[in-house]
């Protein structure tokens, strides 16, 4: 894309600039401006003030140099990632702007969107899982550099589903012997006995969700005999004491569901050549009343440990339906409408216990993942 920018002088107004963009011929413009100009519709409704225009195989854009230095950005990150074969999305568009935003409004990402996007993990049957945000990004990255990494954040921010790609990427390069996927099943407590069926039976509606991403990740055909064999284990919190784990990639989901001494107990269950991922949502507990969230205690306990690493995601990280991003948001603003931090907690869930608070989803910044895309923009000419 090449860019020219003009300024009158004496002009209270701010630098105008026209940029041009041509798509090699080997990419179809569908790919660049979606079925039926759904990307460019996107664009559009994020840059109102620039005029952007399409003729044949050339983009061009004009307004606020600002505002056509960012077009021009994501027309060529959007290329980025066209060569590597995977297609642009209404979604990955969007998370595109919010990214190159931040960075011009000096943000410390040093990330581009191409580099987040394109970031494989794991591929099963024609499917590749990757991170779709740039802390979804820092998060996987983290789990690579360290022993111990917590994922806390609001529900559906891939989370459990990340830490469960790196699991099966570790044990397909054999970086680990075995996985093992615990949840405490805090909501049956005491009341297992009540439950029909075996102990199996009892307990497998907690751990379901596990066994769900697993078939998303694995043949289905291969991992009975893989738990049959150990070398995948799928069992309660429970079931951990008392053990040591070497070569091993462990993952605690639901953790704010622990109490301090369950997660003290999980922690020093760490052998060698292991990993650890905990995750959880401390705006989410089901602990008894008054009972401690050892995730939400934790941070302040193990906070600057060497080799153990904390990612926060937010909203802006949600990658269910988007008005999932909005639900949160709300919760989180009527949190702290409604005094969440009397019990002396402070707002990212680092003090404190009990139920509910606004934890550590943030504030968020969902609505850059949330732009509109019906505006009515300038179209094609």
């Amino acid at each position: 894309m090449t860019q020219t920018t003009t300024n009158q002088a004496g002009s209270s107004q701010a630098p105008q600039a026209t940029a041009r963009f041509t798509v090699p011929a080997k990419h179809p413009m569908v790919t660049v401006l979606g079925s039926g100009d759904s990307l460019l519709r996107v664009i559009e409704q994020a840059f109102p003030a620039a005029d952007i225009h399409v003729r044949g195989n050339e983009i061009s854009a004009s307004g606020e140099a600002t505002e056509v230095d960012l077009i021009q950005r994501l027309f060529d990150e959007m290329m980025l990632v066209l060569r590597t074969g995977q297609p642009m999305t209404e979604d990955a568009v969007e998370r595109s702007i919010s990214m190159l935003r931040e960075q011009q409004d000096g943000g410390s990402a040093s990330e581009t969107p191409a580099e987040v996007l394109t970031q494989n993990i794991l591929s099963n049957r024609g499917r590749t899982i990757r991170p779709k945000t740039l802390n979804q990004k820092r998060y996987v990255d983290a789990i690579d550099k360290h022993t111990v990494v917590f994922g806390i954040g609001p529900a559906g921010t891939g989370k459990t589903y990340l830490a469960m790609a790196k699991a099966v990427q570790a044990l397909q390069s054999k970086q680990v012997n075995r996985i093992i996927l615990t949840r405490p099943a805090v909501e049956a407590g005491e009341r297992l006995g009540f439950l029909p069926g075996t102990l199996y039976e009892k307990i497998d509606p907690y751990l379901r969700p596990l066994y769900d991403a697993l078939h998303d990740m694995l043949d289905p055909d291969s991992i009975p005999r893989l738990m049959a064999a150990g070398t995948i284990e799928v069992a309660p919190l429970a079931y951990m004491r008392g053990r040591t784990l070497n070569d091993a990639f462990i993952i605690l989901d639901e953790a704010q569901n622990t109490n301090p001494e369950q997660m003290k107990m999980f922690l020093t269950r760490l052998g060698f050549d292991s990993k650890i991922v905990i995750t959880g949502d401390v705006t989410q507990v089901d602990l008894p009343g008054g009972t401690k969230s050892g995730l939400r205690q934790v941070r302040e306990i193990l906070d600057g440990v060497d080799d153990v690493h904390f990612s926060m995601l937010d909203s802006s990280d949600v990658v269910r339906h988007k008005l999932v991003s909005r639900i949160v948001d709300a919760y989180e603003r009527y949190d702290v409408r409604n005094g969440a931090e009397a019990d002396g907690r402070t707002p990212d869930g680092r003090r404190g216990s009990g139920q509910g608070g606004s934890g550590g989803s943030g504030s968020g910044s969902g609505g850059s993942a949330n732009s509109g895309r019906h505006g009515h923009g300038h179209g094609r000419h």
